[in-house]
């Protein structure tokens, strides 16, 4: 399956596949790629300051949801061991994003844990969930760009 069909199928990714349909960014995430989505579940979304799912999801806020969506997609298929291999002398795998942001990904106490531009750090529960067309890793806060 590629990503948007895994995404579907996910029990705890429905308001990611709202969000996703919403942006008009299905036929993107189900292209050729590779991507590597880190994808936030539905309590990610339901922590977020009450509101703002659904103000995100009017019409007339479509560009910033996709903004926010896409500052979770990386270009290229990285495995955990990959995202490991690009750990610089920081400790961290400094990613560009499809929206132009930054993204890193850094390890402790064994744990992966990818960090937005704002500060925020959110535990990948689940790495590695590979599919036709990339790779997801599932993390447990919706990661935001400044």
């Amino acid at each position: 399956m590629n990503i948007i069909e895994n995404a579907v199928n996910s029990p705890i990714h429905t308001t990611l596949v709202a969000a996703v349909q919403q942006a008009n960014l299905v036929e993107t995430l189900q292209g050729e790629g590779p991507f590597t989505v880190f994808a936030p579940t539905d309590e990610a979304f339901a922590a977020l300051p009450d509101g703002t799912v659904e103000t995100l999801m009017m019409d007339e806020n479509r560009e910033q949801l996709a903004g926010i969506l896409t500052a979770h997609v990386v270009p290229g298929n990285l495995t955990t061991q990959a995202l490991r291999d690009e750990f610089g002398s920081d400790g961290f795998a400094h990613l560009t994003t499809v929206s132009g942001d930054a993204l890193s990904v850094g390890e402790r106490d064994g744990q992966l844990y990818a960090f937005d531009e704002s500060g925020n750090n959110y535990l990948i529960s689940t790495g590695d969930v590979m599919q036709s067309n990339g790779v997801i890793h599932v993390v447990d806060g919706v990661l935001l760009p400044k």
